[in-house]
């Protein structure tokens, strides 16, 4: 049994893949990941997506670039929710594979983000397993609230390091370059 396919069109996507690996193992989610190409194995793809409905699969990754037809090939094949991760090449810098990957027709979406954020994509993979799993569900809320505390931790710091007790700015309040400019040479910012 799995809970997320993971797919990409080539075994040099696996540097970019590799973040999402890093979230799924993470969360202790279950993955299955191959190597088959939207042009040169559909046949293989369209087995890889049966397959994994079949293993109780509830979410797919597809990570491609160039084309990246990928994610809407495997996306007219199943009615798994698909994120696609388009990939950065040479040439077009990953551009075509964005157009590619989020430009879908009418009746066959592809949830896509960001260039050759395949961690964003597991996350969101997990966001739909936590619909209907308690436990990724409480892994999700532990991790949200973790990033939470850093940004919080990072911003004590940062107060710290340059405001005092008595400034004119607290710690919920928006601090700008030029506060921080203001108070380190106040006769030239008046």
């Amino acid at each position: 049994m799995i809970d997320v396919l993971m797919l990409m069109g080539s075994d040099s996507d696996l540097e970019f893949m590799e973040a999402a690996i890093h979230e799924l193992d993470a969360a202790g989610v279950p993955y299955a990941m191959h190597v088959a190409s939207a042009h040169r194995t559909p046949h293989r793809v369209e087995q890889l997506v049966k397959d994994a409905e079949r293993d109780g699969a509830k979410v797919i990754i597809a990570g491609a670039g160039g084309a990246a037809h990928l994610a809407g090939v495997i996306a007219s094949h199943s009615m798994l929710p698909v994120i696609g991760v388009p990939l950065p090449t040479l040439g077009l810098g990953g551009f075509d594979a964005l157009l590619a990957t989020v430009q879908m027709p009418r009746g066959v979406p592809v949830a896509t983000v960001g260039l050759g954020n395949a961690g964003n994509a597991a996350l969101l993979a997990l966001q739909i397993l936590a619909l209907s799993d308690e436990r990724v569900r409480g892994y999700m809320l532990d991790a949200r609230a973790s990033m939470r505390e850093k940004v919080v931790a990072k911003d004590e710091k940062l107060q710290a390091r340059f405001m005092t007790k008595n400034d004119f700015v607290t710690k919920n309040d928006f601090v700008t370059k030029n506060d921080f400019a203001a108070k380190a040479d106040p006769a030239n910012h008046k």
